[in-house]
Formats: structure tokens, C-alpha cells, sequence
């Protein structure tokens, strides 16, 4: 396991909880828009041994409430779960950020009662996801099944797209809409450029364009929102 980064607070990452976050290294996508491309390659280094991880949550027992583990791909890590054991052990609640493209290991651990919240990143409308994951020949039913999964209630969710000029068009967000039906908390966030994006030269939408995606996604996802926009 590649523990590379740790913030030690966030009031944003974890809904409700005040929480620390946790990076690990790896994943299976090269989204071209991605703003961690630092933890994706091989060359992703770990910062962190597990026990000073482990020692820093012991300290902020009773101030910290939850760990959000995030990547990279956390579900890439054979270690992840025995990792995600330990922190429980400390009285931590968990949110584990993913992909979806490894549904078994989603569903091993919410179904373990391992993880109390998910956020999984729906990357675009099901006919453009090689492109916008930076994958050929995607398995999209993956996507699907992990999808389907926590649609089905198991636990608190949510779903949330960060929508790029140059990638997506208006298609993507009448297809999600439909396919996300009634899903109880989905964000659309907007692209913002960094030296840390994988291939840099994507522009954000307008906010005018955003709202226009956010009314077809309404049309079958009631509730869902705008997020980090003014």
C-alpha cells in the first residue's frame, strides 16, 4: 500500500464529520483531466508508513470523527481492507472515495460493514467513459455494477461528475440522468486547471453551461446540485 499523502483536517470531504484524509497511490484510470496525477504512475512514492497513519488518528481520538481514503484508486490496495480494519478499531468512521471499477471490492467492504459512506466518481455519459477515463475499451458494466450497487441502498452515498470542457457535451449529462435515476446526492463540480492536471489544456464550463447540465440531470435526479461554484 502506497500511503502518499495525509490531510490532517477537512470539514469538507467527509458530509457532517470532521475528518482527516488519506491518499494512497495507484489507480487503474488516466483521466486526462485529473488534478492528483502525482498519485497515479508507478512512480507514486508512499510519505507515510502505516504506523505513523495509525499513530497520528491514535492522537486525535475525540477530535477527528472520520478517515476519508481517497487516491488514486484506494481499492487497488490489496491491504486496503485489513488497513481500513485497523482505523475502525480507533472508533473512526470511513469514507472511501472510488471509481466503481472494482465493484467486488466495493461491495466486500460495504458489505463487511467496513465503510460508512461512499463517494464514487461517475466520470461521463456511459458511451464516452473510455475517453473521458483515459481507457480503451472500458468495461463499462463494472461502472454499472458498482453503480447499481449502492443505488440499492446499502449505505449513505454519493455520486459526483467533474464536468470538462473539450470532453463532455450535453449527451453525457441526459444519459447520466437517465441512468442514475433517482439517485439521492449527485454533484456536478466544475474543471479547474492546475500544474498537477495529467494533460493540461481543458477549460472549465460557464456557469450558464453548468446550470443547463444540472436542468437535464434534474429531470430524473430531483436533488442533484452544483458544488464549488459561485
Amino acid at each position: 500500500m502506497k500511503l502518499c499523502g495525509l490531510q490532517k483536517t477537512t470539514l469538507l470531504d467527509f458530509p457532517g464529520h470532521v475528518a482527516a484524509t488519506i491518499f494512497l497511490g495507484g489507480c487503474n484510470f488516466r483521466c486526462p483531466f485529473c488534478h492528483n496525477s502525482g498519485l497515479i504512475g508507478s512512480e507514486a512514492k508512499s510519505q507515510f508508513s502505516e504506523e505513523e497513519i495509525l499513530s497520528f488518528l491514535r492522537k486525535r481520538k475525540g477530535i477527528l470523527e472520520g478517515v476519508c481514503i481517497t487516491g488514486g484508486e484506494p481499492t487497488l490496495s490489496e491491504d486496503l481492507e485489513p488497513f481500513i480494519r485497523k482505523i475502525r478499531e480507533l472508533g473512526y468512521l470511513i469514507k472511501l472515495d472510488t471509481n466503481g471499477y472494482r465493484p467486488e471490492v466495493l461491495k466486500s467492504l460495504v458489505l463487511n460493514g467496513l465503510v460508512d459512506y461512499v463517494a464514487m466518481d461517475i466520470k461521463a455519459g456511459r458511451e464516452n467513459y473510455s475517453r473521458a477515463a483515459g481507457v480503451e475499451n472500458i468495461k463499462i458494466k463494472d461502472i454499472e455494477e458498482s453503480a447499481a450497487f449502492l443505488l440499492g441502498g446499502a449505505l449513505p452515498f454519493e455520486f459526483r461528475t467533474t464536468a470538462v470542457k473539450g470532453i463532455h457535451s450535453l449527451r453525457d449529462f441526459v444519459d447520466m440522468g437517465e441512468w442514475l435515476a433517482g439517485c439521492p446526492h449527485y454533484y456536478l463540480q466544475n474543471y479547474l486547471d492546475s500544474d498537477q492536471v495529467l494533460c493540461p489544456g481543458y477549460q472549465p464550463f460557464s456557469r450558464e453551461e453548468l446550470d443547463s447540465f444540472l436542468n437535464v440531470l434534474k429531470l430524473h435526479i430531483p436533488n442533484a446540485m452544483l458544488r464549488g461554484v459561485d
